[in-house]
């Protein structure tokens, strides 16, 4: 149920959680507003595209983009193509870019000028010792990074770096069509594939596989060209937090042809928008999750209890269609999980996800007995998105940061053990909560997704469920903490 739209307050501060100032500070107080005024409408992400025409220094609304495309190996002849297209993606979509292969800008200075540096098809090293220390301290105040294909054939004597993109070249076969397997479809560089991408590059492989330190978004069906020497794990396309800062990486884009493709400029755009901070994605790396539904298992195991139901798409998207109901998981969970899915709010509406409720054929059981998290930016605090609905608030202003806008996926980890649930929202921490009512218990139960009601639509992908929970504080990934 929706009252009043919820007031946040306070000091935006930075993805790491200090005072934030010019152009982060502005970009986190949008982020607050966009939450507190209730998400009516799909937002754009663009400002008027006279911003991406302003110089270098000069105020603005939108982020500034740094590409650069130094090479002292390979030279790529598709790079002014990319350079073109990142320009052009800049000016649609309200940030700014500046292009050079000059490493001279590679001074603290210089690099805080910007939100994210794209390293589009550099080979060899582009850096000296003094640049190289700069690119360190500007990612460890967090800034972001964007490695495109042979960004990967970079620098192979800073170990520092090879951290950052994630995995090293190591040789590829000619170019080719090959099938890329979409395995996350949440981040905002992959939200507008479907499962299987079909498309004609050149394919890397790496000299290590990086699936341990980074989420892996996208991966290659070697089954499906000739050339790839790594198996059934094939990794093309990932992101992680890195050493304070964010880094995207796609191992696409060799050919001129990629930059004029939609999905292509799409995908790339988004790493981009991710790890310049404009957009949020959880980006810890993620193993041994079990699909309890996704395109391939469809709804076997679920039960609709109440009025309304759910829609299902080809692309295993659910959506809400009336209620007030609940789809529930027939398995009762006991002991300790972590349960992730992907939701998508089409403006101002209203969901939750149940856990800890007795099997019920009356959804109400769920709401008596059970703890629902909220999926409704625009309630009272401890009624709105994150909360656990009318027990404990999220912390507002680390859920502002990370919550993307309606028409945008967004990621909730629910993480149970013994009689404590924490919230996870896009890789942060937003609530910590202990129950100590009687009358219900975390310890068994299960675990349902709402249909609010006939005004309200919001989306399901990938529901996924590791037991028992992920022992650490965050999986590789750090987080504001609950209250």
């Amino acid at each position: 149920m929706r009252r009043t739209a919820d007031r946040v307050t306070g000091e935006p501060r930075n993805r790491r959680g200090v005072p934030a100032t010019g152009r982060r500070a502005r970009r986190a107080g949008r982020s607050a507003l966009i939450a507190a005024s209730a998400m009516l409408l799909t937002l754009a992400v663009a400002v008027p595209g006279s911003a991406a025409a302003e110089p270098s220094g000069h105020s603005r609304d939108g982020e500034h983009v740094l590409v650069f495309s130094k090479t002292a190996g390979f030279r790529h002849d598709s790079i002014p193509d990319g350079i073109a297209a990142i320009q052009e993606l800049g000016a649609e979509n309200g940030f700014t870019v500046d292009a050079t292969e000059d490493a001279a800008v590679f001074t603290p200075e210089k690099l805080a000028e910007y939100d994210a540096v794209v390293f589009l098809s550099t080979t060899g090293d582009v850096l000296d010792d003094g640049q190289q220390a700069a690119l360190e301290g500007y990612i460890e105040k967090g800034g972001g990074y964007a490695g495109v294909h042979a960004a990967a054939d970079t620098e192979y004597d800073w170990p520092w770096y090879g951290g950052l993109v994630g995995a090293w070249f190591d040789s590829h076969p000619l170019i080719q069509p090959a099938t890329v397997e979409v395995q996350d479809r949440a981040h905002p560089a992959t939200s507008h594939l479907d499962e299987e991408w079909k498309r004609t590059d050149e394919w890397y492989n790496y000299r290590s596989n990086p699936r341990e330190n980074v989420r892996v978004l996208a991966a290659l069906d070697e089954s499906s060209y000739l050339g790839g020497n790594m198996g059934e794990d094939h990794p093309i396309s990932w992101c992680r937090e890195y050493e304070g800062g964010r880094s995207f990486y796609t191992g696409n884009g060799h050919t001129k042809e990629s930059y004029a493709d939609e999905a292509f400029r799409t995908h790339l755009l988004g790493g981009i928008r991710w790890a310049s901070g404009a957009a949020q994605a959880d980006c810890r790396p993620e193993n041994g999750y079990t699909a309890l539904y996704d395109s391939g298992t469809g709804l076997e195991g679920w039960k609709q209890a109440g009025p309304g139901h759910f829609e299902q798409a080809e692309d295993g998207t659910l959506t809400t269609v009336g209620g007030m109901g609940l789809l529930w998981y027939g398995t009762e969970q006991v002991g300790g999980y972590s349960l992730k899915f992907d939701w998508r709010m089409s403006g101002d509406d209203n969901s939750g996800v149940f856990v800890g409720f007795p099997a019920s054929d009356d959804p109400w059981t769920a709401v008596d007995q059970g703890y629902e998290i909220q999926i409704d930016a625009t309630d009272v605090p401890e009624k709105t998105t994150g909360s656990v609905y009318g027990f404990q608030s999220a912390d507002l202003e680390a859920r502002d940061r990370a919550l993307n806008p309606p028409g945008e996926w967004n990621t909730y980890e629910i993480r149970v053990e013994g009689e404590r649930l924490q919230v996870w929202l896009n890789g942060v921490r937003i609530n910590d909560f202990t129950n100590t009512d009687p009358v219900r218990s975390l310890t068994d139960g299960h675990i349902g997704l709402q249909n609010h009601g006939d005004e309200d639509e919001v989306a399901f992908r990938d529901v996924r469920l590791k037991k028992p929970a992920p022992a650490g504080p965050g999986e590789g990934g750090g987080g504001a903490p609950g209250p």
